[in-house]
């Protein structure tokens, strides 16, 4: 069985109750919960996580090597600054997700801007807690694709 790695970074232990005009009012438990069931519905294993520390987040990248085929990175304002990030994503190996609630691109300028996007399958953004269940449903048909051939 597949098993995937989501990770959350800064500030997203707060959703729910930080801007819910821009994240809404889904929490984070709850983006864990639909994961969990998506993921059981696609056959997948799953761990979840959230750090608001980039080294906890990149030393959790480096343990997913040989453990998960997959993952889903929100990295939140750590998209936009973190060449560590992009390092580590890169390092592992591992095809990834990148994910963001709001539509980064309309929003200000410096959000426009990821260091995770070139070295990510592909980038899902502006569909809320959605967003996740598609990464997971994107990296479903990567397996596919990748067992086609």
């Amino acid at each position: 069985m597949p098993s995937i790695l989501v990770l959350n970074g800064p500030n997203l232990n707060l959703l729910g109750t930080r801007q819910p005009e821009v994240y809404g009012r889904t929490t984070l438990s709850m983006i864990e919960s639909s994961c969990r069931k998506k993921a059981s519905a696609l056959g997948f294993g799953l761990e979840f996580m959230q750090s608001n520390h980039e080294g906890v987040l990149i030393d959790t990248m480096h343990a997913a090597r040989g453990v998960h085929d997959g993952m889903v990175l929100n990295a939140g304002a750590l998209t936009h600054t973190s060449v560590a990030l992009r390092d580590a994503i890169s390092s592992v190996e591992l095809p990834l997700v990148e994910v963001h609630l709001s539509n980064i691109h309309a929003r200000e300028a410096f959000r426009h801007v990821s260091h995770i996007a070139p070295v990510a399958l592909g980038q899902i953004c502006g569909f809320g807690p959605l967003g996740y269940l598609l990464a997971l449903e994107a990296l479903a048909g990567h397996f596919e694709e990748a067992h086609a051939t």
